[in-house]
């Protein structure tokens, strides 16, 4: 039927919790900081991330254009005369992602769904709203950096869906046509009117993570139930 899946990350495959007000997460931050030359109380700290982040969305034109907050991390050792290249911005990143994460699994389903795609010679791609130095780190803790002939993370793309522009970015990058995939996710907005925008089918799958369903998109196929193992009977052809 379809040659390529693409795949949303959170809520469609990936199962998450974070916790970015937690005190024990700026506390660690604001140690970590002060070590490397940048003197911050926890909630200072906290206070001013939200501050450069927010400086960093409004610069943005585009509606849907992302900011890259590996920028954010490195402003904030820069703010207090400490040096800071971009191997440590990333690196703060990932430890900041670290503390804030409370869980990160695999929803039910998931390996067999990808080993299905696999064993028909299809091809799998991701196309995430993500922040890359969060999201590349956590697709390699859950062992599926393997399974995709392709990843496209709106941080790296500066744009995320529903942005046509986001979906074009996957498709010209790996070769595709629009009527041979398939966009699975677990947003009506930005998974399934985005791929509408692009004219590619989508199946919507409704998760934990889902915002509230209100019947916005037109999906091809539609799990209400969170069963990814529904899926291979809907759109993978024998």
């Amino acid at each position: 039927m379809y040659q390529n899946y693409i795949f949303d990350f959170y809520g469609t495959l990936a199962n998450i919790q974070t916790d970015e007000e937690s005190p024990y997460l700026w506390k660690k931050l604001s140690e970590i900081y002060t070590a490397l030359g940048a003197c911050y109380q926890p909630e200072e700290l906290k206070q001013e991330f939200r501050r450069l982040e927010q400086e960093e969305v409004a610069k943005l034109v585009e509606k849907y254009a992302e900011a890259d907050l590996k920028k954010v991390f490195a402003l904030l050792y820069h703010k207090k005369g400490a040096l800071c290249d971009v191997s440590l911005a990333k690196t703060t990143a990932v430890v900041f992602r670290a503390l804030s994460r409370e869980y990160l699994r695999l929803y039910c389903g998931v390996e067999e769904l990808l080993q299905e795609l696999k064993k028909h010679g299809k091809g799998i791609y991701l196309l995430s709203n993500a922040q890359a130095d969060f999201t590349r780190p956590e697709i390699q803790m859950l062992g599926l950096e393997n399974w995709f002939h392709g990843i496209c993370l709106s941080s790296e793309q500066k744009c995320k869906k529903p942005s046509p522009a986001f979906f074009q970015s996957l498709l010209v990058n790996f070769d595709l046509e629009p009527s041979t995939c398939i966009m699975i996710g677990n947003d009506e907005v930005t998974d399934i009117v985005g791929a509408q925008q692009v004219g590619m089918d989508s199946l919507y799958i409704h998760s934990n993570l889902s915002p509230e369903w209100k019947g916005i998109g037109n999906p091809t196929y539609l799990v209400m139930d969170g069963n990814i193992r529904k899926i291979k009977d809907l759109i993978i052809s024998k």
